[in-house]
């Protein structure tokens, strides 16, 4: 049986994603995404029998054949960046973590009104500044909320951000924080925003303690990835 110690693993995970809760006094509930990029679509099987609703994929291409491969019930999420010539396939993802500049949120706003559907979307936000990610920096972040709040087509439910690898708790509190400053921005310009996806196997406790309300998670439950 592939991913045996899953559930044990689960159950690690989230009696630390409760203690993170009591000791950042937010009171959120925190959704774990299984991140099962790499890993076949069995993956995703075994996600939903241990009890996992939601998986997230870094790559469309990667994405779409597990989910016709399976029929388990979990709630798709794209999580890594998308090219614009890709996203007529968000409507096959319940909610995209990656809007990370004006131009695709308007071909993301483009699908959404020829759909006659909103397309779920956080916004990228890069606090630290690190020049190999994508996102909105700090000083952009209320004209871009006033952009987006004039899209039909799009909901911005919240932001999502990523921290720099290796980084130390201070680094990590401080962007962790920035995101909540940018979900901020986001409400007082009427979004919706009530999501902050923040947080990987590596400092999702941390996350949780800043107020993250979704952590994606791939190899402290799965393991290594697949080389």
């Amino acid at each position: 049986m592939p991913f045996p110690d899953l559930a044990d693993r689960l159950n690690v995970v989230r009696e630390r994603i409760n203690s993170a809760v009591q000791r950042g006094g937010h009171g959120q509930a925190v959704t774990i995404v299984a991140v099962t990029k790499t890993h076949g679509h069995d993956a995703v099987v075994a996600a939903c029998e241990a009890g996992l609703r939601d998986v997230g994929e870094n790559r469309v291409q990667e994405a779409l054949p597990k989910m016709d491969a399976v029929a388990a019930p979990v709630r798709w999420h794209l999580i890594g960046h998308l090219q614009r010539n890709k996203v007529k396939s968000l409507s096959r993802f319940d909610l995209f973590h990656a809007l990370d500049s004006l131009r695709l949120a308007d071909a993301v706003d483009e699908l959404g009104r020829a759909s006659n559907r909103p397309i779920d979307a956080l916004m990228q936000v890069n606090v630290a500044g690190e020049a190999t990610k994508g996102g909105f920096a700090e000083p952009d972040w209320r004209a871009a909320a006033d952009h987006l709040r004039a899209l039909s087509g799009v909901r911005v439910r919240g932001v999502m951000t990523m921290a720099p690898l290796d980084a130390d708790e201070r680094t990590l509190r401080s962007v962790f924080s920035g995101a909540r400053r940018a979900r901020t921005t986001l409400c007082d310009a009427g979004h919706p925003a009530t999501e902050l996806s923040m947080g990987m196997s590596n400092d999702y406790e941390l996350a949780v303690e800043e107020g993250a309300t979704f952590v994606r998670l791939g190899t402290v439950l799965f393991g290594a990835r697949p080389a």
